[in-house]
């Protein structure tokens, strides 16, 4: 058995016996959310159906990529804001607001790029961009959902997560239409995607320590990593279009600039755990993550779209890595 192997079954065995069974609670939930909309869903009409499946392409819970990126800095967040032992009813919030909002910035991005994803290969089946849904329905969408989630934070959480998740959603709603004047959207799309990180702090403490806002910097170099692997996708559609992408901004030097962005987040990562005190199971998360960051290098090195596509799914891992290596040390 591989040290990886055997870094993962500790990590899970550590955190299903002190974090509140993270894994089980989510796996309950997803079962009872599974099991009611089948039963919703037989007693809809077939129209209706049809544009419910619609709406599911729209929030992209078909390619589940962007809630886990958006999860895990969440879930560091709130592992080392509760020291390893985050409250159920805080855990369940976070993560269906992570679903949620998710998904509203899915129906909201497509009715940003309306005028554009029709001509990328890889967006123009997209139903708002394939006119199969209207912009109105896709922000009713985005509204709906969005609503949902600051329902969530109203009911559950404190004063100040309620002020910063204002933010969020700012931040959120915006970062659609930054690709149109920012060189580098990719950085402030990893504020968007890093905020749980402070959110969580306070929601657990009622405090947003410096180490929360060090996470969020970490988590702006990784953002820059993976979304610029992202965006070698689409590289040459963009420049049609013109969208600015860090791809584009990069050039030539995209391939180096996306691995010293993981560096960058290594490095970072590796600072807060000596901060904080972390030992060898934290350290050997970040091995694992850095070795697959060298994976990806291997994916991006020739620009192959594909290849660079599938290195941005495969940053889900790198997420994974270092959270397992984060829960198994606070499980000590």
């Amino acid at each position: 058995m591989g040290v990886f192997e055997i870094l993962l079954m500790d990590a899970c065995s550590r955190v299903q016996k002190t974090s509140d069974n993270l894994f089980c609670c989510f796996a309950s939930h997803i079962r009872a959310f599974i099991h009611t909309f089948i039963c919703i869903r037989a007693t809809i009409p077939p129209p209706m159906t049809d544009r419910l499946k619609l709406y599911f392409q729209l929030v992209r819970l078909n390619k589940p990529i962007g809630i886990l990126l958006l999860l895990w800095p969440t879930l560091w967040g709130l592992w080392i804001a509760s020291n390893g032992v985050p409250g159920r009813t805080i855990l369940v919030v976070f993560i269906t607001g992570t679903v949620l909002m998710r998904s509203a910035g899915c129906a909201l991005n497509d009715y940003a790029d309306r005028d554009f994803d029709g001509k990328v290969k890889r967006t123009a089946q997209r139903p708002l961009a394939a006119k199969k849904i209207s912009s109105a329905e896709a922000l009713m969408v985005a509204a709906v959902l969005a609503l949902a989630a600051f329902l969530l934070v109203i009911i559950f959480l404190n004063t100040l997560t309620i002020y910063l998740s204002i933010v969020a959603a700012f931040l959120a709603a915006s970062y659609p239409f930054t690709k149109r004047f920012l060189a580098m959207p990719q950085a402030y799309l990893g504020i968007a995607f890093g905020f749980g990180i402070p959110m969580g702090f306070a929601a657990v403490s009622g405090e947003v320590p410096a180490i929360a806002w060090w996470l969020l910097v970490a988590n702006i170099f990784w953002t820059l990593a993976y979304d610029t692997e992202y965006a070698m996708v689409d590289r040459d559609d963009d420049v049609k279009i013109g969208i600015k992408t860090t791809a584009l901004l990069f050039g030539d030097y995209d391939v180096a600039a996306v691995m010293l962005c993981y560096v960058v987040f290594i490095a970072l990562m590796a600072a807060i755990g000596v901060y904080l005190g972390f030992a060898w199971r934290y350290a050997a998360g970040l091995v694992i993550a850095s070795l697959i960051a060298i994976y990806h290098f291997t994916l991006i090195k020739g620009r192959d779209r594909d290849l660079c596509f599938k290195a941005f799914v495969h940053n889900n891992w790198l997420g994974f890595a270092v959270f397992s290596g984060t829960a198994a040390e606070l499980a000590r």
